[in-house]
């Protein structure tokens, strides 16, 4: 039996049911595989008070310390952060609010290995964590996490020392594990492990009939992610302002949604732009398959979901060269990769409306990203690393 204990700052729960769905279903997946047991530590980073008391965190401290999220066993501790001080004193917090948790989780059933589904501030604390209990550490690399906190002053060097001590790493695309790499890692030491997608949920439907429901006539894009810079929406909406008739629904929330509902007015295409906030994630599959495009002008990624989804969906994407885009934009059926700028989007969406690609051919660009491949080889992974390091006979 492999004992895994999963740590994750990205996780979902009752007050943010998207966060991090594609860490739950991961781990859900890696649950269901014969001969391992899975336990879930998500913790809660909440600001010192009085600044806690905004209505997100009062929800957000009151959500069970321990509950069963569909099917797991989640501890959600809480941890203090310092707002104004870079993270830096991110880790060590959290392992204070680690160390009681993991000891009652000990006592009820020792675990052989950590998985850290995040890079910080799960990662070095999970790797003072596993020295604490003699068992190997996982740290997985994502997006944000390297390219947001790799290179912030106050904790580069702590995701720096956190990659070259973990017994294993892995990254969700080969830029990702390069970018790992650029902190001063081995490559050969960094696992590249694909995301998954239901593909039962995510798959090509009427794509006429969908954008009836919808109320769309014309060509329909799709702009799915936050709404904040490094997403890159506003560059889209420029797009679509050159491309008469087409329609844009933007899916995400955030603080840049009155600054991108001024430019739509601005450029005088706001009956063409629909900013229609978060959904849940159940509802997506009915809007990426209606959609004749999904378009993200990000900054950076590590390989994006909703790449991946719409994808399965039978919706060409395009998107810019970031992280592991060449990952699943594998050849002209699967869509374009091009610069963020608005007439090298518009150029690109133009190609993929006039192409209108197979959606069933579309799909066929990630029939290997399903969530048994990828907890196949995450069990393979972890258990490597016990076998190795011979911590499964001491646990």
């Amino acid at each position: 039996m492999l004992n895994v204990l999963t740590l994750s700052s990205l996780f979902p729960d009752s007050t943010r049911p998207n966060f991090g769905i594609f860490v739950q279903r991961q781990t859900a997946a890696l649950a269901m595989r014969p001969g391992v047991g899975v336990r879930v530590v998500a913790p809660i980073g909440l600001p010192v008070w009085p600044l806690a008391r905004s209505d997100r965190f009062l929800a957000q401290a009151a959500l069970p310390l321990r509950e069963v999220w569909r099917g797991l066993d989640v501890s959600r501790p809480r941890f203090t952060t310092l707002p104004g001080t870079g993270g830096r004193f991110h880790v060590p917090a959290l392992i204070r609010a680690l160390v009681p948790v993991l000891d009652r989780l000990r006592d009820e059933r020792a675990f052989d290995v950590i998985d850290a589904s995040f890079f910080f501030p799960d990662g070095p604390a999970a790797v003072a964590l596993g020295r604490r209990y003699g068992v190997p550490v996982s740290i997985k690399a994502r997006g944000a996490d390297i390219h947001h906190w790799g290179h912030m002053p106050a904790t580069r060097h702590q995701v720096a020392r956190a990659a070259a001590a973990a017994d294993g790493l892995l990254a969700v695309s080969d830029a990702m594990a390069d970018d790992i790499a650029a902190l001063g890692v081995p490559r050969g030491r960094i696992r590249v492990h694909h995301t998954g997608v239901d593909q039962a949920r995510f798959q090509p439907i009427d794509r006429g009939e969908a954008k009836a429901g919808l109320g769309v006539s014309g060509p329909l894009i799709l702009s799915l992610g936050a709404l904040i810079p490094r997403k890159g929406h506003g560059v889209v909406i420029d797009a679509v302002a050159r491309l008469p008739g087409v329609t844009v629904m933007i899916v995400g929330e955030g603080a840049d949604r009155t600054a991108l509902q001024a430019r739509a007015e601005r450029l005088g295409v706001a009956d063409r732009v629909r900013l229609i906030g978060a959904i849940p994630h159940d509802e997506l599959p009915g809007l990426l398959g209606a959609a004749d495009v999904m378009a993200l002008a990000s900054a950076s990624e590590g390989l994006a979901n909703a790449w991946v989804e719409s994808l399965a969906c039978g919706t060409p994407i395009v998107i810019t060269p970031a992280g592991g885009a060449g990952d699943v934009v594998t050849s002209r059926t699967a869509g374009r990769i091009t610069q963020a700028e608005p007439e090298a989007f518009a150029v690109a969406i133009r190609d993929v409306l006039d192409q209108a690609p197979d959606p069933w051919a579309v799909r066929a660009a990630v029939r290997d990203f399903t969530w048994p491949t990828n907890a196949a080889a995450l069990h393979s992974h972890l258990a490597e690393l016990v076998s190795r390091t011979g911590s499964g006979k001491r646990s």
